[in-house]
C-alpha cells in the first residue's frame, strides 16, 4: 500500500499546529491576565479629612467603644459611621447632624 498525500499536507500541517498553539497562547493570556477583580480591595485607612462631608465627633480609644458610641447615635436617629482612620478610630457624622451628635455624646457619658 502507498502512502497517499499531496504536496500540500506539509504546509497545512504546521499551519494549522502553529494556529492551534497561537489559540492557546491568547486563551490562556487572557485567563491569566490582570484585569478588574470582581473582589473589592480591602479599605485603605486614610486621614480624618479624607472622608468628604464627614466630621468626626468622637476619637474612641478602640473600635469597640466606637461602635457604642455609634450605635448610641443611632439610638437618637443620627445618622454615623465608624471609620477607621491613621490616626485610630473615629465616629463620623454629617456637618447638620454635628451639634446633635455632640449633645448626646457628652449627655451620655
Amino acid at each position: 500500500m502507498a502512502c497517499v498525500g499531496n504536496s500540500y499536507s506539509y504546509v497545512v500541517g504546521p499551519i494549522v499546529a502553529f494556529a492551534g498553539l497561537g489559540i492557546l497562547v491568547l486563551l490562556l493570556r487572557w485567563a491569566f491576565s490582570r484585569g478588574g477583580s470582581l473582589v473589592a480591595a480591602p479599605a485603605r485607612p486614610g486621614t480624618p479629612d479624607e472622608y468628604g462631608l464627614l466630621v468626626p465627633v468622637a476619637q474612641p480609644p478602640t473600635y469597640i467603644e466606637g461602635e457604642m458610641l455609634r450605635r448610641r447615635l443611632e439610638d437618637a436617629s443620627i445618622r454615623a459611621t465608624l471609620v477607621q482612620t491613621v490616626d485610630g478610630p473615629r465616629v463620623m457624622v454629617w456637618p447638620n447632624d454635628e451639634s446633635a451628635a455632640r449633645r448626646v455624646l457628652t449627655r451620655s457619658t
